[in-house]
């Protein structure tokens, strides 16, 4: 595994939560950026544009304990007091939202229903209901094997104390799917502005998708869905809008037509992905084989060439339509800039930088933060904006659109600040 060897080479656990690579086997005053500091990493470096501002990575929470193999944080909506970290290993942590907290609660641990035995398997996303806690339910993504073979899970758990913790027995699985191996689940979720939920799930692992899942729309393997998930207690979801919403949903195996919950395919292992708080626009990260990663404009109905393409470039064209079918991405960059790309977010926040309205993203195996801006130089050339050391799993958006970092490797959580 490339990019996982990689990652074991700089002392992480084994894991390229956002991808496999090569040969395929990873409250206070409601100020989210109230928080203190006790180190920064600042750089003001720029690949491909001038007017890249300088941008700082700003350690914050110091007095928590680090987290164990955290893949992403965030808030529920419209409560700034307070974040929540996803731990890999199935239990989600929450705290206050001041400088000097020092103790982060459980706020659900499923850890014996999930296998997080392989690098990229485990608790991979969460998305609170939009009108949390009124609408008592949070939707977690994770792989089991309690039944015997590896699947993916998509859940709601409810509250029943106003939003203070979730009730693990209160479980009501809503969409599974088999993953034929430990690698490319994806895994990440998250509600659009449409309100309906969107999930991303990898192309079923192996060097180069063997299986041909991320053309086939008979699978949900290599695929962005989007469905409807009705109101508290329901048992099943919708798929109303989508571009097959008139055929019979598919399985945990697929189906004999393309599937209703298809929103977007062509994808190898989206690995975090957000919506413009401002239009709606969704940037999806979608991690590369040998050459090359990249980052998406999504839409619905739209083939963004995995595994015809890699990037914007042919990789296997066996039994692939024309050329012109395909959307290429974006944003992409090489090995010399990193290995495993991790979608981040529009900045739409508080603080006066050149940078408001871009997408930033970043590398898990490099450390490396870019920015897109268009027009770039080179075509798709991303702008570097910070190269760090950290292992960068997620960002994560605060509620008045401040970004953070994650750091997988050392459990830490990052402001992302501009000079």
């Amino acid at each position: 595994m490339r990019n996982l060897l990689r990652i074991m080479s700089m002392a992480v656990s084994a894991l390229l939560i956002a991808a496999c690579g090569g040969s395929g086997s990873s409250a206070g005053s409601g100020s989210s950026s109230s928080s203190s500091a006790s180190s920064s990493s600042t750089s003001s470096a720029s690949s491909s544009s001038s007017s890249a501002a300088a941008v700082r990575l700003t350690n914050v929470f110091t007095s928590l304990p680090a987290f164990v193999e955290p893949l992403g944080m965030l808030q529920a909506p419209g409560d700034n007091a307070r974040w929540f970290v996803i731990q890999r290993g199935g239990i989600v942590r929450q705290f206050s939202n001041v400088a000097n907290v020092a103790v982060a609660s459980v706020f659900i641990d499923i850890d014996a229903r999930v296998d997080s035995t392989s690098g990229e398997m485990g608790l991979l996303g969460m998305a609170f209901h939009p009108n949390f806690p009124a609408d008592p339910r949070v939707f977690l993504s994770y792989t089991t094997t309690v039944s015997g073979p590896i699947v993916s899970r998509i859940s709601a758990f409810t509250t029943s104390n106003a939003g203070q913790t979730l009730n693990p027995n209160s479980e009501q699985i809503l969409l599974t799917l088999n993953q034929p191996a430990t690698n490319h689940n994806g895994g990440h979720i998250a509600f659009g502005n449409d309100g309906y939920l969107y999930i991303g799930f990898g192309d079923g692992g192996g060097s180069g998708d063997p299986s041909g899942n991320a053309q086939n729309l008979n699978t949900l393997l290599g695929k962005l869905l989007r469905i409807d998930v009705g109101s508290n207690g329901a048992t099943t979801y919708g798929t109303p809008g989508n571009l097959y919403a008139a055929n019979a949903k598919c399985t945990a195996t697929g189906g004999s037509a393309p599937c209703p919950e298809l929103y977007a395919w062509g994808f190898r292992n989206p690995w975090r992905w957000s919506f413009d708080k401002q239009n709606g626009d969704l940037w999806l990260g979608d991690v590369g084989q040998n050459l090359y990663e990249e980052i998406d404009q999504v839409q619905m109905g739209g083939n963004y060439g995995w595994r015809c393409r890699e990037g914007a470039h042919d990789f296997n064209t066996t039994g692939c339509g024309a050329s012109t079918g395909y959307i290429d991405p974006v944003a992409e960059y090489g090995r010399s800039l990193g290995s495993s790309v991790t979608g981040g977010y529009v900045y739409r926040g508080t603080q006066n930088t050149s940078l408001f309205g871009r997408y930033l993203f970043a590398d898990f195996g490099s450390g490396n933060i870019f920015a897109w801006l268009p027009p770039a130089t080179t075509p798709r050339a991303p702008t570097l904006l910070l190269d760090t050391s950290y292992s960068i799993a997620s960002f994560g958006e605060a509620n008045n659109g401040d970004l953070y970092v994650v750091d997988y490797a050392g459990g830490r959580l990052y402001r992302v600040d501009f000079n």
